[in-house]
């Protein structure tokens, strides 16, 4: 590092010196040839004045002197007289501004910020309306999340990392994997898409997170509620929408270099994309890769079922993992069709804490301290394998759009041969194997006859093969196929009113395979004997279903102010392990039982949702009341297995109210504030948990932010800091066998810069984090660990930076 260091320095002093030399003979030629009449160059640079992010082909125009913002938003005006000059700088989107300057020599340092404008609906019909207007005239709650903001935010997966945005929150096991939960409710009731196709793995597993590279996003669309009038079964509770990238610029080639170290499980990771474009086709590829250690948390005892955990270092012993992510994509634009097709495979291997597997680690034989960086059993590999081609033809007032997808999940968890109960000591490490295929196809059509109406028409449909093997059963394999038909109109009452709605009916066929014990049992029978037999676990069992979804709302905007009510209707069809699971989930300590008499979810909300927001300051609240007919609920009895506690899916009907508020302000024009809230209740109306709450219901939980943007400082451009305070409340609503989780407050802390490097036209970005900055010892209620009073990570600090090329 010292050696590029001196290298770069010895370069740019040869470059400043032969800079000089070139200005010197230049001025010298100058003053022999030139006229009374001076002339001089002003460089400088448009950035937005809220992000500070470059505009691109601004317009620069004064007397006979013009220039545009090339795609790092700098300018250049060459042969500007000597004198006072007035400018105007313009871009569609953003304010006009003029600016006067005064010239009598070479400048190279002019910023220019530019404020984004509030364009009168007339203009943006006729320029095409911007993704903001478009999400404020569609009456369901979204948030679109940004490149910048992922960036920004960045933890060790992707829902950790939109965990900031209100509502969103994740289930979380170890350091690198966890799932989405929107508004308290997640598993398979929230709806992960990619590229149109909707992400099919494991999910319905506590331990089992997503198997997406969150490099070379940039932008996620998040839906807060109900939303199987569009996605389907299983987005019953919102929808993670990663939309694909932007088309690359005709005759273009860029990427970057993505790398990142922590210090709390001492991570490393790297990620390299590019893109590039012709005139027509285009292509994009990405590699990442990330290695980490046992994650350590604040205290260096976990208590546990009357057991006492001494841990080596505060070390979560066996926690530690890799990732390697590779993608390519290859498509073609035209005037009349946009097709890109997408390859990607994600591969894991992740261990789990040593003593949270069944608690047989008491008696293993593994040195789990030996090393902090290696994996040891318990632990699981996932390969997940996805093609998938996106396809819009463009044809008159019609727009097509077909999505293709194949997916192929593999996962196998392994964990120490040991006996358990009848069963005896297995072959091999593979408790569990499943192998998924899924095969999905969308098909809609937009049709717009005229200014007022935007009619959908589409379908969906959907195959998946789930095959399992090892030694341990819980779920049965079995084919499950979908199809639904809906259609949706967007009606404009008026430029400001807008009126949505639509219809959807779905089929459903869920054929469930036998499965028998590989061991024997010993069972009593009715005349007082025992005998040794095979025990069936799963019978052959061919179901299906039928459902209709509904949706209708209005959406209003007045001046800086948008008004939101959504009224709808979704389902969610039963789960393989809901209807036909019978064993050990060794993971929770419980054995579970499925009930193949479940009916499909069926869930009514309310939405509302007010979002005003001027220059200065902006403000948004969205309540929203959900009611379960039939909610799908896995319930402790007090029958036992092998000493552990049987539990079993029923149903049963849920109330359901909460929402989030945020307020934000810009103080100064360097110093910006925000405040976020949200709350759910929950409420079981009927069943054995009358009365009482859901399982990982998140609390009370209220988010401040101080963001503070300082001028440049040597090196460092657009320098700024952030300051994160979240107070949680305590969960004191739990329903039996959750333990009551207490209230904490942590502090997290970061500050980002862009720096010029190897005289790159784009500077690279770096982001240093400081995250629970006091080292507090608190628990995540919505946490996989928290089930066996495992803190969450300690202190952590992380360095981040892109560098584009």
């Amino acid at each position: 590092m010292l050696l590029t260091k001196e290298a770069n320095k010895e370069f740019s002093s040869f470059y400043n010196m032969i800079k000089k030399m070139l200005a010197a003979l230049l001025l010298t030629g100058l003053c022999t040839i030139t006229s009374a009449q001076e002339s001089y160059t002003v460089k400088g640079l448009i950035v937005d004045i809220s992000t500070e992010n470059p505009i691109i082909g601004a317009n620069i125009v004064g007397n006979n002197i013009h220039a545009i913002s090339s795609l790092n938003g700098e300018f250049v005006l060459t042969n500007v007289p000597k004198g006072t000059h007035s400018l105007e700088i313009s871009h569609i989107g953003y304010m006009k501004e003029k600016f006067t300057i005064a010239v009598n020599q070479n400048i190279d340092n002019v910023t220019i910020r530019l404020k984004e404008a509030v364009t009168n609906l007339e203009e943006v019909e006729l320029l095409g309306k911007s993704e903001k207007r478009k999400a404020q005239e569609l009456s369901t709650i979204s948030i679109g999340v940004s490149k910048e903001f992922l960036e920004n935010n960045r933890e060790n997966s992707l829902m950790q990392t939109l965990r900031k945005i209100p509502g969103v929150s994740t289930i979380s096991i170890g350091s690198g994997q966890s799932k989405p939960v929107i508004r308290g409710l997640g598993f398979n009731r929230v709806s992960v898409v990619q590229n149109g196709i909707k992400h099919e793995a494991q999910q319905w597993g506590n331990d089992h997170g997503l198997e997406i590279d969150q490099y070379g996003i940039d932008n996620i669309q998040i839906i807060k509620g109900p939303a199987s009038l569009l996605y389907g079964s299983d987005a019953i509770a919102g929808v993670v929408d990663i939309q694909p990238p932007k088309v690359p610029m005709p005759n273009s080639f860029d990427g970057e270099v993505n790398l990142l170290g922590e210090t709390n499980n001492n991570l490393l990771g790297i990620s390299t994309g590019i893109q590039g474009r012709k005139e027509s086709w285009f292509y994009r590829g990405r590699i990442t890769y990330r290695d980490y250690g046992d994650y350590k948390v604040p205290t260096d005892k976990i208590y546990y079922e009357g057991y006492i955990f001494d841990l080596h270092e505060n070390h979560l012993r066996n926690t530690a993992g890799m990732e390697a992510d590779a993608s390519f994509s290859l498509g073609y634009v035209s005037d009349h069709i946009k097709s890109e097709t997408f390859f990607s495979n994600v591969n894991a291997k992740n261990g789990f804490f040593a003593n949270a597997h069944g608690l047989e680690v008491r008696s293993s034989s593994i040195d789990y301290d030996s090393s902090d960086r290696d994996v040891d059993l318990p632990y699981h590999n996932v390969n997940h394998f996805k093609i998938t081609n996106n396809t819009t033809i463009y044809k008159g007032l019609h727009t097509i759009q077909l999505d293709l997808g194949f997916q192929n999940n593999q996962r196998e968890e392994h964990s120490e041969p040991v006996p358990h109960g009848y069963m005896p000591t297995p072959p091999d490490s593979k408790e569990r194997v499943f192998t998924k295929n899924t095969y999905s196809l969308n098909l809609k059509d937009t049709y717009k006859p005229n200014g007022k109406h935007d009619i959908v028409l589409g379908v969906n449909t959907e195959y998946q093969n789930n095959n399992i093997g090892g030694w341990g059963f819980l779920i049965p394999a079995y084919e499950r196929f979908v199809a639904g038909i809906f259609a949706f109109d967007h009606y404009k009452i008026n430029e400001n009113l807008h009126l949505q709605g639509g219809l959807r009916y779905d089929v459903g066929l869920m054929k469930t395979m036998a499965y028998t014990d590989w061991f024997p049992s010993t069972v009593s029978n009715d005349d007082g004997t025992t005998s040794s037999v095979y025990l069936q676990r799963a019978q052959k069992r061919n179901l299906d279903f039928g459902n209709l979804s509904a949706s209708i709302g209005l959406s209003y905007l007045k001046k800086n102010t948008t008004y939101k009510i959504n009224l709808g209707k979704s389902f969610r069809m039963p789960l393989a392990n809901e209807l036909a699971s019978d064993g050990v989930n060794y993971h929770m300590y419980r054995y579970e039982r499925g009930n193949i008499d479940l009916d499909p979810e069926q869930s009514y909300q309310l939405d509302f949702d007010i979002d005003h927001s001027t220059d200065l300051f902006d403000f948004g609240v969205s309540p929203f009341f959900n009611y379960f007919e039939n909610y799908i609920y896995l319930n402790p009895t007090s029958n036992y297995y092998e000493t552990l506690q049987i539990y079993e899916y029923t149903q049963n009907e849920v109330l359901r109210f909460g929402g989030e508020a945020r307020i934000g302000s810009n103080v100064t024009d360097a110093l910006r504030l925000d405040a976020s809230v949200e709350y759910v209740y929950s409420r079981q109306m009927s069943g054995p948990k009358k009365d009482f709450t859901l399982p990982f219901t998140p609390p009370l939980s209220t988010l401040l932010s101080a963001n503070y943007q300082f001028q440049d400082v040597y090196f460092l451009r657009a320098p700024k800091i952030r300051v994160d305070y979240r107070v949680t409340a305590a969960q004191n609503e739990i329903v039996p066998p959750e333990e009551k989780t207490e209230g904490y407050q942590v502090f997290n802390l970061s500050a980002m810069a862009d720096i010029k490097l190897f005289n790159n036209k784009n500077p690279s970005q770096l982001r240093i984090k400081l995250n629970n900055v006091f080292n507090t010892e608190f628990y995540d209620h919505t946490s996989f660990y928290r089930l066996i009073e495992v803190p969450e990570p300690g202190r952590n600090l992380s360095i981040s930076m892109t560098i584009p090329f």
